[in-house]
């Protein structure tokens, strides 16, 4: 009797082992965060760009970040240089480390009296249309990986480390539109 006992006590303790080795699976986080600070200075290097540029004298041009809702507006007098000035921000925001990816910019600019303007906003985590593409992307792949969506970031486990660099990989090279980061790389 009291070997059955200790038999049963051995599998119990197997068993524990072995829900804290599936917890203890390799996994990462594919979020897509922006950095406000660092969006800043891209801002305010294009602001002091536009001082020595010949073709914005004496023209009513600027940047202007605002933190609340995440948004660049660009503001010039015609719209060929409002497009000037979002290359002159994508090209300050790439010196900076952020991708151009990040800036979601409308179709139509804003026309008010003498001046035209863009506001872009900043794209911040993964919406759930784009989650549930990634998580499609993972399946059809065919890696021995479980994607899952938490919240504005999908959580990646599975047993090897190469599989989950695989679809590393895989999110980077997709054509989704956004950049990605990859946090919590657990081992």
């Amino acid at each position: 009797m009291s070997m059955a006992f200790l038999l049963s006590e051995k599998q119990l303790l197997f068993r524990l082992f072995l829900f804290i080795e599936e917890e203890r699976m390799p996994s990462f986080d594919i979020v897509s965060e922006v950095d406000l600070h660092e969006v800043r200075n891209a801002v305010e290097n294009a602001q002091r760009e536009l001082t020595t540029r010949w073709d914005f004298r004496n023209v009513e041009a600027s940047f202007e970040l605002n933190e609340k809702t995440e948004s660049v507006k660009t503001t010039s007098v015609s719209e060929f240089q409002v497009q000037q000035l979002l290359d002159i921000l994508r090209e300050k925001m790439a010196k900076r480390g952020i991708d151009g990816a990040v800036l979601n910019i409308p179709e139509e600019m804003t026309h008010s009296g003498k001046t035209y303007s863009v506001e872009a906003t900043l794209k911040q985590g993964i919406d759930t249309p784009l989650a549930k593409k990634i998580v499609k992307m993972i399946k059809d792949s065919k890696l021995k990986v479980q994607a899952q969506i938490q919240g504005e970031q999908v959580r990646v486990t599975g047993k090897s480390r190469d599989d989950l660099q695989a679809v590393m990989k895989l999110v980077r090279e997709g054509e989704l539109g956004q950049p990605f980061q990859f946090t919590n790389f657990r081992d």
